[in-house]
């Protein structure tokens, strides 16, 4: 899994006032939980240093360096303003090594389908998968291969298996499936 560096300082203000302070000044409050002694650890870091953390489809383990004290961690939520679309505060989870993480993982599908060559459609029901592993066994994404999936069928997630992690989606849940077009379904009408 990519990593990402970011640097934060530790903050002395909390509550709604010292939140728009730093607002102001272009800085976003953050929390990480299970710090330290299993302490929670408040900090901001700049507007301008998240941004790439942030806008991408890729899962990162975030290197926070607070103050000089290195962490690992992973992005656990981001809230944004209603209306403005400002990030309002973020909330990481302190990632350690002999501790499973839940994380959401993306999902990319490799290979042509067997029925999307008999002129189905695939589509991708879901774009990420809930997943429990320890960080350094994370992959960057879920690959998998639906060269023989044929036309009516679908890949649920009890049918998946990667080394190293636990799925926590529920098994009976769609990952995609290769859908009958109306141009297939007319095209097998006129054969028979």
């Amino acid at each position: 899994m990519k990593t990402y560096e970011l640097k934060g300082e530790v903050r002395e203000g909390f509550g709604k006032k010292a939140a728009q302070r730093y607002r102001g000044e272009g800085l976003i409050p953050c929390v990480v939980y299970g710090g330290s002694n299993e302490k929670n650890i408040n900090f901001v870091v700049k507007n301008s240093d998240v941004r790439n953390l942030i806008y991408t489809h890729e899962v990162y383990l975030v290197n926070l360096v607070l103050d000089g004290k290195p962490m690992m961690a992973i992005l656990k939520e981001i809230q944004f303003h209603p209306v403005k679309d400002n990030i309002l505060h973020i909330d990481f989870l302190h990632v350690f090594p002999s501790v499973p993480v839940v994380i959401e993982l993306p999902v990319r599908l490799e290979g042509l389908a067997a029925g999307v060559k008999s002129g189905g459609k695939l589509s991708l029901d879901m774009r990420k998968l809930k997943v429990k592993a320890l960080a350094e066994k994370l992959p960057q994404e879920l690959v998998i291969n639906v060269e023989n999936l044929e036309l009516g069928k679908s890949i649920q997630v009890g049918d998946l298996n990667f080394e190293g992690l636990e799925l926590l989606t529920p098994k009976n849940a769609v990952v995609c499936r290769v859908q009958l077009t109306r141009a297939a379904r007319g095209a097998a009408a006129k054969a028979q």
